[in-house]
């Protein structure tokens, strides 16, 4: 029998963060309904490079590679797909509009209940991410990157 013909397995990693990623879409379609209730808003970190990714070409070039984008208050036009949002957000009074994949996030984080998701992260993105919420927070939010994050990371088998 040849190696090439035996099946390596399941990639579990994979199936988990898809599963997570539906965590996303499911917050964001309630919002898409009824609104955020209470307290309630999200930070979602996004590769702003990934295919299907849609921002103006001036958030673009001062975020060429990631950007956090804050969905609490300002924002209208939010529709739910089952790959993919889209959602007009306000940057100093104009009006963006945005179409992100699930598969661009990289972090969601919804800090009035202290939940988090990072999907394929290293320590240093991580570092960058929670920078750029702490300095975008708004203002008696300091703590709100304080939130437990669920990393992929601590179900992954340590190679021996």
């Amino acid at each position: 029998m040849d190696d090439s013909d035996q099946q390596i397995g399941l990639n579990y990693e994979l199936l988990v963060e898809d599963a997570l990623r539906t965590v996303v879409r499911e917050s964001l379609g309630i919002a898409e309904r009824a609104g955020l209730p209470g307290d309630t808003h999200f930070y979602i970190n996004f590769a702003t490079t990934y295919p299907g990714v849609e921002i103006p070409e001036a958030l673009l070039a001062d975020h060429p590679e990631n950007i956090t984008i804050v969905i609490q208050h300002q924002y209208q036009d939010l529709k739910v797909e089952q790959d993919r949002f889209h959602i007009t957000l306000f940057f100093g009074g104009r009006a963006s509009p945005m179409t992100v994949p699930f598969a661009a996030v990289t972090s969601f984080n919804d800090p009035s209940v202290g939940f988090g998701l990072q999907f394929g992260l290293n320590e240093a993105d991580l570092e960058e991410i929670e920078a750029e919420m702490e300095e975008n927070a708004p203002d008696g939010e300091e703590n709100a990157v304080s939130a437990d994050v669920v990393s992929l990371d601590s179900f992954r088998k340590n190679p021996n």
